[in-house]
């Protein structure tokens, strides 16, 4: 799994995830050009895409948390959680940012993080049994973990982002998604969490990404005045996404999900981590300008 190891004995010991208040700048000093992945309009909408799904995104799994919170009585676990909701709700915060920018831009991702959607997504959260919604976050924690390794262990994804802010975002966002890769994991087994629930919401989730994915770019795209008149470019773009290093393969690394007994922790990050700290937030790192 990329740099990843999966330990066939033993797990690593998850940390203590950090809130850190940060705050990025996007087109300072120099603007954004529209499609800021070096020209590729597929793969900046493509960003665009997940950087608009990320607000509401979060702000379920919080809520999915939050739900159990007064069932959890270990103190290491309830020390991560609250590192956990401190690191989602500043990844909702500042991907809203960058989401203002590129609105402003002519990107279409509004209605994604509008209040009639959101009022949506809680209705049928209120559906759903409590457990089948923390479920489906512990699931979705796998995908963000599995997509952040990929773009912390591979230089053309790197490449990719193009603008540096947006890059810096997307590696940011990345290492505390790792961070704090099993927390929902672990609150969804110590409030009785079964694994058949577990592995079929995974499944699910499966089912749906390459549908889901293809829906929502094929809208973005089509509301993209300019995009629509380069038919061709947009169909060796999209060839070139799903071929590339962020998806090929992908599946085997989301699929290991559905094995009986995993847990995030049976995959070896600390090295993935330490490096991203110093590289980050060391004493010359990168962001470390951007700390409040």
């Amino acid at each position: 799994m990329t740099e990843q190891t999966v330990r066939a004995k033993g797990r690593t010991t998850p940390g203590y995830p950090k809130a850190r208040r940060i705050a990025f700048r996007f087109g300072e000093p120099e603007p954004m050009s529209k499609y800021f992945a070096h020209g590729d309009m597929v793969f900046s909408h493509f960003i665009a895409g997940l950087s608009a799904g990320f607000p509401p995104g979060e702000e379920s799994f919080i809520r999915s948390v939050r739900k159990f919170a007064d069932q959890i009585t270990d103190p290491g676990l309830k020390k991560r959680v609250a590192g956990f909701i401190g690191q989602e709700a500043t990844h909702g915060q500042e991907h809203r940012r960058l989401n203002e920018k590129l609105v402003d831009m002519g990107y279409r991702i509004e209605w994604v993080d509008a209040p009639t959607a959101i009022e949506r997504q809680m209705r049928i959260e209120a559906r759903l049994p409590d457990k089948l919604h923390l479920a489906a976050t512990a699931a979705a924690e796998h995908y963000t973990t599995v997509l952040a390794g990929r773009v912390l262990t591979t230089p053309e994804i790197q490449a990719l982002a193009g603008d540096d802010e947006v890059r810096n975002l997307l590696n940011w966002h990345a290492f505390e998604e790792v961070e704090h890769k099993s927390v929902a994991f672990d609150v969804y087994r110590s409030v009785g969490g079964t694994e058949a629930m577990r592995i079929l919401t995974m499944a699910t989730l499966l089912a749906l990404t390459v549908p889901l994915t293809a829906v929502t770019m094929g809208l973005s795209l089509g509301r993209d005045p300019h995009a629509r008149q380069h038919p061709l470019t947009l169909a060796r773009e999209a060839y070139t996404l799903f071929r590339g290093p962020i998806f090929k393969g992908i599946g085997r690394e989301l699929a290991v999900y559905l094995r009986p007994g995993f847990h995030p922790d049976d995959i070896d990050t600390r090295e993935l981590l330490q490096r991203w700290q110093k590289e980050l937030f060391g004493a010359d790192g990168v962001l470390v300008d951007h700390l409040k």
